[in-house]
Formats: C-alpha cells, sequence, structure tokens
C-alpha cells in the first residue's frame, strides 16, 4: 500500500515568448494567495512550454515534469504540465502593448496537474481555450482562462475513479510503427538505462514515451518520483501486501509487485527536456532516464548521453551499450508473440483514425494491447519468481518440502529461459527488481499465474515463415520495386516516344526525297522527248544503217523493244556506253597489232617458198572456204536471233549496240583477210593467179585446175590460213577476235591489186535470219571499194 498525498489543485499559466529576455511566465492561475512558480522555483518551466521548433507549427503540445517543494501536508512530489503553444501575426491583435516588436506574438498556455492520467483529456481541453483566446486577439484578457481552471479542477475531482484511464496515448500507433521493437522498448524500460528519444515533433515525442511507460499496469499512478532522481518516496512508504484476493484486479497486480518502480532514486522521467537541464542528466546521481529533445545537438553527443537512441523521425532504435544489445535480444518466443499482436494492429489499422481499429471491436484495441503486455509482465515475473526457487533448490539451499512443492507444481524445466536468459540476468542487477524482491519475498508469485511465457515452444515453420515475411516487409521492397517500375516506366515510355519521333522524322525525310525525285523526273520528261533508240540520235550512222532503217520504214532497230521507264537517266548511259566501247576499241586495236605482226610473219615465209600453180593456188581453198562461209552465215544467224531476245531485257540498249559492232567488226576482219591472201599470192608469184572470192560470198569459188593438182606445200598453207580465220570467227555461239583495219592499210591493199578481181560479199547485221545481200564484182583495174560497217 501507498500513503495517501495531498491532493493538488490544476495550475494555468501564459508563457510568453519575449523577443529581449526570452520565454518567461507572464501569467500564474493558481490557488489564492500562492505564486507556485515562484515557490517552487521553476525557472526551467517557459523552456519546456516552448518548445525548440515550436514556431515552426501553428499549434505544438508539450508535455514536461516539474518538481514541487515538500510542504506541511506533504512530501516532495512529482507534477505534470502540458503547454498548447500557438502565434498570430501582431498586426490583427486589437491591444498591442508597447513591448511588441516582432511581426509574430507566441504564446503558449500551460496546465499543471498531479495526475498524469488525465493528460490526453487536457489535451483536448486545452486546445480549445487556447484556440479561443488567440481569437479575441487581446492578451490582456484573462477570464476564459480563469474560468478553464475553475472547471478544470471540478472535472478532474470527478475523473478520479477511473484510475486506468489513459485515453490519448496511442499504443497502436506504436505498434504499427516499431513493430516488433516495441517490446524491445519495454524490455529495455524494465532494465532501467539511460533511454534518449528524438523527434521533430514535440507532440509525437512525448506522446510516446508515456505509451511506453503505460505498459506497467499501475505505473502511470505511481510517478510521484519522477522528475527528480533525488526522489525516492515511493519506496520508502510502500508496504508489502499481507493478503490477497484474486477478484479485486488492483489487489492481484499489488501481490505480484507491481507497479516495478521503474523511476525511483537515480532515476527521472522528462517527455521533453530542454538543453537547460543538460546538466541534471550527466550529474553522477543520474544513473537511468527517459527523456525526449527535439534539438538535434544532442544526436552529435548521443554516445555520452543515452544507452539506447530512438529516433522518431527515422521510425529506428539504436543499441549504443553492448551488453544492453545482447540483453535485449528477442528469444524465439518473444518474437512470436509480438509479431501475433503486430499483426492483429495491422489487420485492423485505420488511417482515417488511427487510435482505434477499423471493425470497431475489442481485438486490436488499446485496453486489448494493455491487457496483453500485462499477461506478458505477470508471466515474466512468475517465471522469474520460479527460476529462483528452482536455483535455490539445485543449489541445496532448500529441504525436502521445498522440492516436494515444487514437484507439485508439475512445471516442466525452466520457463524463465523463454524471456532470455542475457535479460534475466541483467535485470535482476537494476533497483526495481531490488523492490520486487523485497515486495514479493515470501510470495509464490507461480501458484497465483501460471510461470509460462504467453508463446512458449520450439521454433516452428510458421515462425519462420513470420520471421521472413516480417523482414521482407521491413525492406519496403514492394515501395521500392514500385517506385523502380514507375521510374523504368517513364524511361520506357520516354525513349519510346523518342524513337517513334526519330523514325517518324526519317521517314517523312525519304518520303520528302522520294517526292522530289519524282517531280524532277517528271520535269526531265515533260521538257524532253522520249528517249528513243534510233541510232541517229545517238550513234553515227553508217550508208548501210541508213539502208537497212530506210528499208524498215524509218522505225528503230528492234521494234519489239520495250520503252524504258521514265526513271532511267539516258544521259548516264550514254556515258556508260561510251566508257565500254573506248574500252572494247582498245582492246581490239591489240588484237589487231598482234594480227599485223602475224601477217608479216606470214609474208616473210610465202617470199622464201616456191611458186605453186596458179590453179592449186586457185582452187586449193575451195573447200574450206566453203565451210567457213557456212559456218559464219550459222553463227551470224545465231548472233541475230540472240540479240532479237536480249532486245527484250532491261539491258537490251547495250547488249544490241555491243552485238552490231562485233557484226560490222566481223565483216571487215574477213574482208581483210581476203584482200590480205590476194597481195599475199601476188607478192610470192610473178604469174597472175585466180583467187577465191570472200568466205562470204554465196557463188562459187573460181577453180582453174582440179583441186588434186594443187601440190602439198601450198595446200598445208592455205589450210593453216583458212585455221587461222576460223580461230577469230565466232565458235559456238562466243563474240569473234576483231581486228580493226586502219586507213593505211586499206590504201595499201587498194594499190597492191592492179589486176586482181576480187569479190566481196556484205552481210547486212540487221537484215533478217538467213538474207543476204547479192555479191559485187570489182574490176581489176579499178581500186577495191570495201564497205565498212561502223
Amino acid at each position: 500500500m501507498v500513503c495517501s498525498r495531498a491532493q493538488q489543485d490544476p495550475i494555468v499559466m501564459v508563457i510568453d515568448f519575449h523577443h529581449a529576455r526570452g520565454p518567461e511566465i507572464e501569467l500564474c492561475i493558481g490557488p489564492e494567495g500562492t505564486d507556485p512558480a515562484a515557490e517552487n522555483d521553476w525557472s526551467l518551466l517557459p523552456f519546456m512550454a516552448l518548445s525548440d521548433g515550436a514556431h515552426l507549427s501553428t499549434e505544438e503540445f508539450s508535455y514536461f515534469t516539474l518538481r514541487r517543494k515538500g510542504t506541511n501536508t506533504g512530501p516532495p512530489t512529482s507534477l505534470f504540465g502540458i503547454a498548447c503553444s500557438r502565434q498570430i501575426n501582431s498586426k490583427s491583435l486589437i491591444y498591442k502593448p508597447p513591448d511588441v516588436t516582432r511581426s509574430t506574438v507566441q504564446k503558449a498556455v500551460v496546465v499543471v496537474t498531479d495526475k498524469p492520467k488525465s493528460l490526453g483529456q487536457l489535451r483536448e481541453k486545452l486546445s480549445i481555450v487556447t484556440s479561443a483566446w488567440f481569437a479575441q486577439r487581446d492578451f490582456s484578457d484573462h477570464d476564459i482562462l480563469k474560468k478553464f481552471r475553475e472547471g478544470l479542477a471540478i472535472s478532474l475531482e470527478k475523473d478520479d475513479a477511473f484510475k486506468d484511464q489513459t485515453l490519448g496515448l496511442s499504443l497502436r500507433e506504436m505498434i504499427h510503427e516499431f513493430k516488433y521493437q516495441t517490446l524491445v522498448l519495454f524490455k529495455a524500460l524494465l532494465l532501467q538505462p539511460k533511454m534518449l528519444f528524438f523527434g521533430s515533433r514535440c507532440e509525437r515525442l512525448c506522446m510516446i514515451q508515456f505509451s511506453l511507460v503505460s505498459l506497467i499496469p499501475g505505473l502511470m499512478s505511481q510517478l510521484q518520483d519522477c522528475a527528480d532522481p533525488a526522489f525516492d518516496d515511493y519506496a520508502r512508504t510502500v508496504e508489502k501486501p499481507t493478503s490477497l484476493k484474486t477478484s479485486d484486479r488492483s489487489s492481484l497486480l499489488a501481490y505480484m509487485g507491481l507497479p516495478l518502480q521503474i523511476f525511483g532514486k537515480g532515476s527521472m522521467f522528462g517527455p521533453y527536456t530542454p538543453l537547460q537541464q543538460l546538466d541534471l542528466l550527466a550529474d553522477d546521481g543520474t544513473k537511468s532516464y527517459v527523456v525526449g529533445s527535439t534539438n538535434s545537438l544532442l544526436l552529435q553527443q548521443k554516445d555520452r548521453y543515452s544507452d539506447i537512441l530512438i529516433n522518431l523521425d527515422e521510425d529506428t532504435i539504436n543499441i549504443i551499450s553492448p551488453p544492453l544489445r545482447n540483453a535485449l535480444a528477442l528469444s524465439v518466443a518473444d518474437r512470436r508473440w509480438i509479431d501475433a499482436i503486430t499483426q492483429i494492429v495491422n489487420d485492423t489499422w485505420d488511417e482515417a483514425r488511427p487510435e482505434q481499429p477499423k471493425t470497431h471491436g475489442y481485438m486490436g484495441s488499446e485496453e486489448f494491447i494493455r491487457l496483453q503486455f500485462e499477461e506478458y509482465l505477470l508471466a515474466l515475473l512468475s517465471s522469474m519468481k520460479y527460476h529462483e526457487e528452482l536455483n535455490s533448490y539445485l543449489i541445496g539451499d532448500s529441504g525436502r518440502g521445498s522440492r516436494a512443492r515444487l514437484e507439485a507444481y508439475n512445471i516442466d524445466g525452466d520457463p524463465a529461459l523463454e524471456f532470455n536468459q542475457e535479460f534475466l540476468a541483467l535485470w535482476r542487477t537494476t533497483s526495481n527488481y531490488a523492490l520486487f524482491q523485497r515486495l514479493t519475498s515470501d510470495a509464490l508469485l507461480f501458484s497465483v499465474a501460471e510461470p509460462r511465457h504467453p508463446s512458449a515452444g520450439g521454433l516452428t515453420i510458421d515462425d519462420v515463415q513470420r520471421r521472413i515475411s516480417q523482414q521482407v516487409a521491413d525492406l519496403h521492397l514492394d515501395d521500392r520495386v514500385r517506385e523502380s517500375r514507375e521510374a523504368l516506366n517513364r524511361h520506357l515510355s520516354t525513349g519510346q516516344k523518342k524513337v517513334a519521333a526519330a523514325f517518324n522524322s526519317f521517314w517523312a525525310d525519304i518520303e520528302a526525297m522520294r517526292e522530289a525525285q519524282r517531280k524532277r523526273n517528271e520535269e526531265k520528261a515533260n521538257q524532253s522527248p522520249r528517249p528513243s533508240l534510233d541510232r541517229s540520235a545517238s550513234l553515227p550512222v553508217s550508208p548501210s544503217d541508213s539502208t537497212s532503217t530506210t528499208s524498215t520504214g524509218g522505225s528503230s532497230w528492234f521494234p519489239n523493244r520495250k520503252a524504258p521507264l521514265p526513271s532511267v537517266d539516258m544521259t548516264q548511259a550514254q556515258v556508260s556506253v561510251s566508257a565500254v566501247g573506248q574500252k572494247a576499241g582498245a582492246y581490239f586495236s591489240s588484237w589487231g597489232s598482234w594480227a599485223t605482226e602475224k601477217r608479216k610473219e606470214w609474208q616473210e615465209k610465202k617470199s622464201t617458198s616456191p611458186p605453186p600453180t596458179a590453179s592449186a593456188a586457185a582452187t586449193s581453198p575451195s573447200t574450206p572456204t566453203l565451210t567457213s562461209i557456212t559456218e559464219l552465215n550459222d553463227n551470224m544467224d545465231r548472233g541475230r536471233r540472240r540479240s532479237m531476245q536480249s532486245h527484250r531485257s532491261e539491258d537490251s540498249y547495250t547488249l544490241s549496240r555491243s552485238g552490231s559492232r562485233r557484226k560490222r567488226w566481223s565483216n571487215i576482219f574477213l574482208k581483210r583477210d581476203s584482200l590480205d591472201l590476194s597481195s599475199i599470192n601476188r607478192d610470192g608469184d610473178e604469174h597472175e593467179t585466180v583467187y577465191p572470192k570472200s568466205p562470204l560470198s554465196k557463188e562459187a569459188p573460181i577453180l582453174g585446175d582440179d583441186p588434186s593438182e594443187v601440190p602439198s606445200e601450198q595446200t598445208e598453207k592455205d589450210h593453216k590460213k583458212t585455221a587461222y580465220r576460223s580461230e577469230l570467227e565466232p565458235q559456238d555461239g562466243k563474240d569473234a577476235v576483231i581486228t580493226e583495219i586502219t586507213a593505211n592499210e586499206k590504201a595499201k591493199l587498194q594499190q597492191s591489186q592492179p589486176t586482181a578481181r576480187t569479190e566481196v560479199t556484205e552481210t547486212s547485221p540487221t537484215s533478217d535470219a538467213g538474207r543476204e545481200i547479192p555479191t559485187k564484182t570489182l574490176p581489176a583495174q579499178n581500186t577495191s571499194t570495201v564497205k565498212e560497217s561502223s
């Protein structure tokens, strides 16, 4: 039991931020005739009411603790304050004091009470009153604040019956954000380390600490020693329970040694602690504390001022002390238990109203969470008591009666090991455990509460799956993958647009080029006449060509040839044909030089051989000449047919010119060979000899004697000449080798035939298949006329 204390009437105060003096107490409304701020030396209260960064918010709340000195009616104790700060534009004030020189006016309304359980209700009432006072725009009128204090004193007396009322302490939000680490914070609170909470939002920072403290049953009603490490009134006045009423919850909790006195001698609790209290935190008499700060300077000295740092802006817990880190490692049963509660809270989570489940039921509510932690703590205390009894029996300090008593409970093993053995060892060194031992020294707690972990048991596949799913959820892979997917989709869509735009631009350029080319071709076709293959338009015309063109009625060489496409560039085609003609002329010129050399060699051989008879010379080449003539006519017919077929193809124009040129040069070469034979025979024999006609003539050769009388030597020479002509003539449709005859050679041949009678057969390259031009007989005394086909 705890000695009753005198009730403290609520105090209403006004804190003003002066531009020169800083935060200061402007007004204190308390019991008549008293000034609590001056009596208790609350010089740091203005810094607690106006937290760092409060000017960045329209409305901000701050929670803090104060020391009240001892009086004739009671010992020193702790008081709890809540402040609501707001700011207003100084130009909008109806009454503006002369010391207001800044553009904004910042003030805070503070309520100080001795019951922290009522802070949840005070928060809503204080917010309404502060907003109404600022709406007056005249801070010299304090009537609304005085009426607020009077009504507050009456309401707190009525609400005193609801001892477990803890409205406004959001346990659901804490579990939803910290998940399994909520149990880590709860067990760390039992070990009494230096816990530092940091956050930029002061109200959230303070409410998380109150929520954590409220998880220990009955502790919110026994915080009279939390404001100063020197206070130790609870430990000195508490009495050991002598009776137990299982139907009375408060009696049961007292028999179990609850509440555990976390904030006793050497400990303090400051939901919001300004920098002006750092010297108190660094004092040697301060062994442990739970404090909060919105100033980032403490983060730079976290190793000095904290054993465990809780950063609410990042929702992270940093355990700095290595022994504390090992002791706070959750066991398999611990993790299974807290994961089940976290799953229930998440399933009933409502973003619009996080303080209550969306099902409006008991599961996942604030009361459900408190009872779950109460059950966990009772199981911990019971298991710890059985652990001590078991250890005393094992070391031989107990007798036979103690052994029989332990066996009667039928408890397997040591259930305390489910709570992490290192945690139990460190907990036994704390001051709250020492007080627990003193209050429950003779009590058999394991006979009242079952000494068993609420989620006892070995590791199962469900635990592994739950652990993996929780770790994956902690990594926020879905959010990261979603962001990456969205970024990838954006890049892909942008790339597709760029590629499509580039392709469309490229295709448009191609279409523009095609259209421009088409227009140029149409303009050329309209400006110039339709291109024709008539030889008179591109090539020099020979007499034979003129004759053949006239006989066909003035039409082109190949009337069945298809007209060229309009897109064909005739100028480029003519240039190509001219280049091919030059190459062919050079090629034929080289063969003509070779044939001239061979002719000179034959003439030399002829001059050294005996002269044959006229009859032999006349009759020896008859047979081979006729054969050559027949083969030549066949080859010429095949060439004309191939030429007519090739005219129907796309390259007929070029092939027709080359085929026509080949035939013309073949005729010239044959004529030249026939003239050369006359010259050779005349030089070798002084007698007049009748020579055979041109191989192209269809008339029978002039034979003087029987061919059998031709000497054998002369016959071999004639056969050689015939074989040479056969090599130069077309074979099996192949092109013949054409030798070009020059103007000097023609003059020489004309002078060397004064009496010879030469007959030359002309064949028109454009005549029909099998058609031949009649043979012309040239007089001996006249110069032989040879028509050339150009």
